[in-house]
């Protein structure tokens, strides 16, 4: 579907289409609309989104929601505990009349991928998804075959003291731009979401917002945001507050810096800003960093917050 057919010439960084975009996705996730743009910020910055939360709360809705306003080709895959690579990735399978195999693709073949209760397959499974997340490209039978671009992954993960669960090592949480959780919502919320109609049913009556050239285009834009010396100087403060503060066992990675300055661009992008400044970074660190993070020290609330505040602002 063309730009022109949606009725919506937008060029890159248009904060107006972006905007309507939460606001669809807000008439069926009601009451969470920080999370919402997260997830569309992790979009922008070619990120992969992970959602770890309790069963019932919408974060499989939120995938659909999201692939179908910005027109991607979906493609749902359960996590079992006996879910073999070959049902992510693909199998070949040998055709007796032309005399040889023939690759059949699976459903990581998507732009965007649910990755629903990753936590529920075993480690083996679970590194064929994360590796194609890392490459974006997967080699099966010495054949290296490249995934749509774009290629977005959501992962949706039960809580890990849950039965019948495998927590991701670190790092394969760190091939996760960021995560979040959507939570029970508000009282307001959930009388909205008992008094309005069927999510399965509304999901059928979105349309999209934008076609995959925009959000190529929106993705790309993203790196375009400036970013002043200030601001880098900003950041690296905040990486190096990490490794320094003796409560975590280990600081954020140079990777994860990069995760962060892109992170920040697509939160600035969203609100139509050519630069990025320092409440930006902000906004995003704690989604992007704590699932990186392993705090040591108990007493400790919320200790992405305290690094927040103890980093000055250039």
């Amino acid at each position: 579907m063309s730009n022109a057919a949606l009725g919506a010439v937008a060029p890159p960084g248009d904060g107006a289409l972006l905007r309507q975009i939460l606001d669809d996705a807000g008439r069926l996730i009601v009451g969470k609309d920080h999370a919402l743009r997260l997830a569309l910020a992790c979009v922008l910055a070619r990120g992969h989104l992970l959602i770890e939360d309790v069963p019932g709360v919408g974060k499989t809705t939120l995938a659909h929601v999201m692939a179908r306003l910005l027109g991607l080709d979906f493609q749902r895959i359960q996590f079992t505990a006996d879910l073999l690579p070959a049902d992510i990735v693909g199998v070949s399978i040998y055709d007796r009349e032309e005399g040889r195999f023939h690759f059949h693709p699976g459903p990581v073949f998507s732009q965007l991928v649910l990755a629903d209760e990753i936590n529920r397959a075993t480690p083996k499974t679970q590194s064929a998804l994360l590796e194609a997340m890392e490459e974006r490209q997967v080699t099966a039978d010495g054949e290296t075959r490249e995934l749509p671009d774009p290629f977005f992954v959501i992962a949706t993960q039960n809580p890990r003291n849950q039965i019948g669960t495998f927590g991701l090592p670190e790092s394969q949480l760190d091939r996760f731009l960021m995560r979040v959780s959507l939570g029970y919502p508000d009282a307001a919320a959930e009388r909205q979401l008992l008094d309005g109609g069927d999510r399965r049913v509304m999901l059928k009556h979105i349309t999209p917002r934008i076609d995959v050239p925009t959000l190529l285009a929106w993705q790309n834009h993203v790196d375009q945001i400036h970013v002043a010396p200030a601001l880098l100087d900003y950041v690296q403060a905040l990486l190096a507050a990490t490794r320094n503060a003796p409560h975590w066992e280990l600081g954020l990675s140079p990777r994860a810096g990069l995760a962060l300055l892109r992170a920040a661009r697509a939160w600035a992008m969203i609100d139509g800003r050519p630069q990025v400044v320092p409440e930006d970074v902000q906004a995003v660190l704690p989604n992007v960093a704590e699932h990186r993070l392993n705090n040591l020290d108990p007493t400790l609330k919320n200790p992405v917050q305290e690094l927040i505040r103890g980093v000055a602002v250039p």
